[in-house]
C-alpha cells in the first residue's frame, strides 16, 4: 500500500483538486520531497539518530515556526513516539524560549558585515536540560542555530555535538533533518495560502 504523501495531508490537498494538479506538475520534486520525508522519519537505520530524537527535534524546530497544521503533526508524532509524552512539557517550554525572528547573526569582516544582526542567543534551560538529557539538549540548541543564526555556525557548535555524543552520521542526519523541515513548512504555508486564495 502506497503512504499517504506527507506535503497532501498537511497541506489539505485532496486527489484531483486544483492543488494536486500543481504539484502533479512538478512529479520529480513531489516524489523527491516525500522521499526526503520517509528517509528522515521511517529510516531503515535509526542507530545515530533514534526516533525519539527525531521526533523530538522535528517537534521544536516546527514549534519555532509557530502554530500550524505541521507544527501539530509533529507534536502529536512525538506525544506517539516511545517516550515522547514525558519530553512534550519539556519541548513546549523550550519552543516559547526559543522563539524569535530571524534570520541574524553576524558575518565575516566584509561588505556583508553591514548586515550583521543581534537576536538570541539560545540554551535550553536548566529544568528542561535535565528533563532532556545532554544530548538532545545540545540537538536543540544547535537545531535553533541553524533555523535563525546559520551564519554564526562554527566549529565549537560541532564540537559542542561531538561532546554531547552525537556522531558524524548523526550531525549529518540530523542537519538534513532540520533543512527538510524549513523546506516543509514553507511548501506547505505556501500551498494553503494558495489554496485559501481559491477558495
Amino acid at each position: 500500500m502506497a503512504t499517504q504523501d506527507i506535503i497532501d495531508t498537511l497541506a489539505g490537498i485532496e486527489p484531483g483538486s486544483a492543488l494536486d494538479a500543481i504539484r502533479a506538475r512538478r512529479l520529480q520534486a513531489r516524489e523527491n520531497a516525500q522521499k526526503s520525508y520517509l528517509s528522515l522519519f521511517e529510516p531503515i537505520d535509526a542507530s545515530d539518530v533514534s526516533l525519539l530524537e527525531r521526533a523530538a527535534v522535528a517537534a521544536f524546530v516546527t514549534g519555532l515556526h509557530g502554530e500550524s497544521p505541521v507544527a501539530t503533526f509533529y507534536r502529536e508524532k512525538l506525544a506517539a513516539s516511545a517516550g515522547g509524552a514525558a519530553l512534550l512539557g519539556s519541548i513546549d517550554a523550550e519552543i516559547a524560549r526559543g522563539r524569535t525572528s530571524g534570520p541574524y547573526g553576524s558575518y565575516p569582516a566584509g561588505p556583508l558585515s553591514a548586515e550583521n544582526t543581534a537576536g538570541l542567543i539560545y540554551r535550553v534551560s536548566a529544568a528542561s536540560k535535565t528533563a532532556l538529557g545532554a544530548r538532545l539538549a545540545a540537538a536543540l540548541e544547535h537545531a535553533h542555530l541553524l533555523v535563525f543564526r546559520p551564519r554564526d555556525a562554527a566549529a565549537a557548535d560541532m564540537k559542542a555535538l561531538l561532546d554531547a555524543g552525537w556522531s558524524n552520521t548523526g550531525i549529518v542526519t540530523f542537519s538534513q533533518l532540520v533543512a527538510f523541515l524549513a523546506f516543509q513548512v514553507r511548501v506547505v504555508s505556501g500551498l494553503r495560502t494558495l489554496a485559501a486564495a481559491s477558495a
